[in-house]
């Protein structure tokens, strides 16, 4: 089973999920800001990607710039942070098995589709 966290009114996000679907995928589709991430869900997710929060930041957002720039988390911090304002997360995160990417961009995605 393939999943993909999508935020359907972003482009990238919406290219990962036609990717997948050029490819022949159906993948189950997670609107991760209607239905936020537990804690613990998010934390199965990092260690599938191979990273930490502060990885996963969208620093272009505005939340981000007018209200965290310039100051200094820890990482489960950030967790928390991420977990409140799930528009920060890097998308799209596709997630296969034990493995997960961003798939940003889509060619990120290939790796993962064609692992088994």
């Amino acid at each position: 089973m393939i999943k993909i966290y999508h935020n359907p009114r972003c482009r990238k996000s919406r290219a990962g999920l036609e990717y997948l679907k050029e490819k022949g995928f159906e993948p189950v589709v997670c609107e991760y800001l209607k239905n936020p991430l537990t804690k613990t869900e998010f934390s199965v997710l990092l260690q599938k990607l191979n990273k930490q929060p502060s990885e996963l930041v969208r620093t272009q957002e505005d939340y981000f710039k007018k209200n965290l720039k310039g100051k200094q988390f820890n990482e489960d911090e950030w967790l928390q942070i991420l977990i409140e304002t799930p528009s920060l997360i890097q998308r799209p995160i596709v997630e296969r098995g034990h493995k997960a990417v961003i798939g940003d961009p889509v060619e990120e995605i290939e790796g993962l589709i064609g692992a088994k």
